[in-house]
């Protein structure tokens, strides 16, 4: 069966195509301007996580020999992870350093309570410091020599710190390099930015950073 080609074409009206083509475009708009107000929510929910990834630092410290110093960064600082031979450990109870240095007792909070001690660190061997000195922030470098002669040196503007990050007198960095809450979960893994059970040390409250 043919079409009878004298039967017309039935037409939609102009006013009819208008509304369907305002239906459409309403609906498009509804959908992207959902997208849009989700879009922020979703990217704080990223960020978010991004955040909580940063907060701890894992280090495996089982291959670092004495005398050896890793950098890792934690919430954008750098932190040195060293493992002092035993002369350095010998050489921070030296009274003729400790005469020298401007804050030998850790008195200042610039590290936590249960770093308050010689050593400056949960175990005397390994040493955990924020690598930025505190006079403009500037990176210090480690210098190895014998007995006395090991010291972190920021090149900038002359400061110098000793194996513990305790800074010498008359130097412009006013205060000790400043330890990050951290712990052992394991004998050989160290994590940054969570203090030891029992501990509650707060890393905004230290003096200067």
């Amino acid at each position: 069966m043919t079409d009878d080609p004298s039967t017309p074409t039935p037409t939609i009206p102009p006013s009819q195509n208008r509304r369907s083509f305002l239906q459409l475009l309403t609906a498009s708009s509804v959908t992207v301007g959902g997208v849009v107000v989700a879009w922020p929510f979703l990217n704080s929910l990223s960020s978010q996580n991004t955040t909580l990834e940063q907060n701890f630092v894992d280090i495996d410290i089982s291959s670092l020999k004495a005398g050896q110093q890793i950098t890792v960064t934690w919430q954008g600082h750098p932190v040195f992870i060293l493992n002092r031979p035993t002369e350095a450990l010998q050489a921070l109870q030296d009274a003729s350093l400790i005469t020298r240095l401007r804050d030998p007792d850790s008195k200042e909070l610039q590290q936590p309570s249960y770093t308050q001690n010689w050593h400056r660190s949960i175990r005397p061997e390994t040493v955990v410091l924020i690598g930025s000195c505190t006079h403009l922030g500037c990176v210090p470098t480690l210098k190895l020599g014998a007995k006395l002669g090991s010291f972190y040196n920021c090149a900038c503007h002359g400061s110098r710190f000793d194996l513990a990050g305790r800074v010498y007198k008359s130097m412009p960095a006013p205060y000790n390099l400043p330890i990050p809450p951290y712990t052992y979960l394991k004998p050989n893994i160290i994590r940054i930015g969570e203090n030891p059970k029992g501990q509650n040390f707060d890393f905004t409250q230290i003096k200067q950073i």
